[in-house]
């Protein structure tokens, strides 16, 4: 397979005004749960630790507990509303927010649908709501392609099935129940030419992890700021990422790459890996560019100059680029 050049872009310093705010409750790669989904999932929203003989003042905040719906934030962009659906597997409602674009309701065409996974563990489906606003700009003011997003609730542990835990099948409830109840209820093209799957950090490593795994259901994948890193600790240690957190074993970045790579037929994702270059993953992810290269594996390569990890960050800078991506996937695909 021939190898796409690498194409290095350096963003200029123009900034989206509405998405300055940094992601201040990112979940950091490199601080990755010490539990397992129970720990993960059975904090109590608004209480705090405090380590004996600690000072007064010195408790740390605990996040709030791991919930599958979750409200929509009272700030957020026009057109962004929140569903739910009722999860056979789980037997409770599960959350998502969907962007339509503009004229959906007044046509009767279909559009390609872009799932977006949230970073943070556990996140949820509101975790990424800021993306809405620019969007929906970009959509309205760039010419580009109407499409619908959708912003997925990943589980306890984000975007991963948790061997042994029902309660903790993530990946399994979006794959198997939340596209399927989407093309139902919405006007999609239902099948992987309309469908798209992006994500940053914990939703990188999902995005990559996810669509290597199911290429025959997305044609188009944009992975942001995964901890690589992480990933690939996972693979050479049979699953375990820490002493109370293991996966099945190969459900990983880089052994479903060499997978993936290792086909004899199927259809083929278009991919993009997107990192900026203050991130803390930034290292890795240049490793694993270098890595899917090696595969014979075609990416196009995003390199935002000067952004750390923050979704927003990149946003601001990168993400009509980012969208165009996804259109001139769904039009390759769709030309089939």
């Amino acid at each position: 397979m021939r190898i796409l050049p690498y194409v290095m872009l350096v963003i200029g310093c123009g900034v989206v005004a509405q998405c300055n705010a940094q992601e201040r409750s990112q979940t950091q790669e490199r601080s990755q749960t010490r539990g397992g989904p129970q720990a993960v999932a059975g904090k109590q929203a608004g209480t705090t630790q405090q380590k004996p003989g600690a000072k007064a003042g010195k408790a740390k905040k605990v996040p709030p507990a791991f919930k599958w719906v979750n409200p929509l934030p009272g700030v957020s962009a026009p057109g962004l509303k929140q569903g739910t659906f009722s999860s056979p597997s789980l037997g409770v409602e599960v959350g998502y927010l969907i962007l339509l674009p503009e004229g959906y309701q007044a046509s009767r065409k279909r559009y390609p649908v872009v799932y977006y996974l949230h970073g943070g563990r556990p996140g949820n489906e509101c975790k990424s709501h800021r993306l809405a606003g620019p969007i929906r700009r970009l959509m309205k003011s760039s010419g580009l392609k109407p499409a619908i997003y959708v912003f997925v609730n990943g589980g306890p542990v984000s975007h991963y099935n948790m061997p042994e835990d029902d309660r903790a099948q993530g990946a399994s409830v979006f794959i198997d129940e939340l596209i399927p109840h989407v093309d139902r209820k919405y006007r999609t093209i239902a099948d992987r030419s309309g469908r798209a799957l992006e994500g940053f950090s914990q939703g990188g490593r999902g995005t990559m992890r996810l669509a290597l795994r199911h290429p025959d259901v997305f044609c188009s994948a944009a992975a942001g700021g995964g901890g690589y890193a992480t990933e690939k600790r996972i693979s050479e240690s049979g699953g375990v990422e820490s002493p109370n957190l293991r996966f099945a074993e190969g459900d990983n970045t880089w052994d479903l790459a060499r997978g993936y790579a290792g086909r004899s037929r199927g259809p083929d994702v278009r991919w993009m890996i997107y990192v900026g270059t203050k991130g803390f993953n930034y290292e890795n992810n240049l490793e694993y560019m270098d890595f899917l290269s090696s595969l014979g594996i075609e990416f196009e390569r995003l390199v935002v100059a000067g952004v750390p990890h923050s979704a927003t960050g990149i946003y601001a800078k990168a993400a009509e680029r980012i969208m165009r991506f996804h259109v001139r996937n769904f039009e390759a695909a769709q030309s089939k």
